[in-house]
């Protein structure tokens, strides 16, 4: 048999377009037998490689948090707990800080199906109109009333918009009550933000809203934010104490205001094809997951609004209380434009005030 193959010799070898046949040439030596026979066994072993089963898919979730942010602890817990129950099939791979590109990026990618997850908030409004509820000044008072309306309306009621415009929503997560930082005077009432260059989302209703505040506001992803207000392109911001620690804003700012003008959360979706696209069971692991997170978001958010409003204040900026009062007789005009514009908007705005406060049923 070794004589035979001092003759000639075929293998199967593995390139990168699959297996190819390759001709060991005539050698006239023992040489040539024992290469063919280490090129026959090399080639048996790469053309079985790994099976569709034996494969991980990398889930890729985008999001433009900072490392610490709010948005980068949720998605790594949610990372860690679906792949625990993915088993090896399908891993969840995080990507923050906008290296999968902006909130508008994102948007598109979810859509294209080139990103598998993302964490969208304000961009949301600029997309399904109805999403703008969440861009009304003082409409959700704190955590629990967020939990009523994501029950009561978000689930019946919004969430079925951004399904008809390609979006399928897993989870309902948070950024956060938003607060305005400058570097020009203490915002105590909305008269103070005139003439005050304003970053803010891509949202068409936060940047009316402060227009109506007397601002001139700006759109600009979070991931330019930094230098505009290092460099003087813009004198403030609006964000969560997360965003703004994360990003260290409060090192190219000086005054903090708590307006806690609005509270936005965040949702984590995917593109309806492409989720459509993926297993039955993967599909129902992710969305169990997703929804499980948001008690640990929570609670996280709720500590890191303490941590955080300390550690600014360490760090140097000046805080202060506005005058809430004036901020809500300045919102009337951004709730008669919502309510007028959006289609069912003064029904949504409605449901949401009617689950103020509320008191739980009974047995709940």
């Amino acid at each position: 048999m070794l004589e035979s193959l001092r003759f000639s010799s075929y293998c199967w070898t593995m390139n990168l377009t699959g297996c190819s046949r390759v001709r060991v040439k005539h050698l006239g030596s023992w040489a040539s037998a024992a290469l063919a026979l280490a090129a026959i066994a090399v080639g048996i072993v790469s053309c079985s490689g790994p099976s569709d089963q034996e494969r991980v898919a990398e889930l890729k979730l985008g999001h433009v948090g900072a490392p610490g942010s709010l948005f980068a602890v949720s998605a790594q817990e949610f990372a860690r707990r679906a792949n625990e129950r993915l088993q090896g099939r399908f891993k969840v791979s995080v990507f923050g800080s906008s290296q999968l590109g902006g909130d508008q990026v994102l948007m598109q990618k979810l859509k294209l199906g080139t990103v598998d997850l993302a964490l969208p908030s304000s961009i949301l409004s600029s997309i399904v109109s109805q999403f703008g509820l969440f861009e009304m000044p003082y409409l959700i008072e704190d955590r629990e009333h967020m939990s009523r309306v994501e029950k009561e309306v978000f689930w019946t009621q919004l969430a079925p918009h951004a399904l008809e415009q390609g979006y399928r929503i897993l989870a309902v997560w948070e950024n956060g009550f938003r607060h305005i930082t400058n570097n020009r005077r203490p915002i105590v009432h909305p008269g103070d933000l005139e003439g005050i260059k304003l970053r803010t989302p891509r949202g068409v209703w936060r940047v009316r809203m402060f227009q109506a505040f007397g601002a001139n506001p700006s759109p600009m992803a979070l991931s330019e934010v930094f230098v505009a207000l290092q460099t003087g392109v813009m004198d403030g911001q609006e964000n969560p104490f997360a965003q703004i620690h994360s990003a260290r804003l409060h090192e190219v700012q000086k005054y903090l205001s708590l307006t806690g003008h609005v509270y936005t959360p965040a949702f984590l979706a995917s593109g309806a094809a492409r989720w459509n696209r993926l297993p039955e069971d993967a599909r129902r692991i992710l969305e169990e997951t997703a929804r499980e997170v948001q008690a640990f978001v929570y609670e996280r958010a709720e500590s890191m609004d303490h941590e955080l409003l300390q550690e600014l204040q360490k760090a140097g900026m000046m805080v202060n209380r506005p005058d809430r009062e004036t901020f809500l007789q300045a919102s009337g005009e951004i709730y008669r434009q919502f309510t007028q514009e959006v289609s069912g908007g003064d029904e949504l705005v409605q449901a949401v005030r009617e689950l103020t406060k509320q008191a739980p049923a009974a047995g709940q």
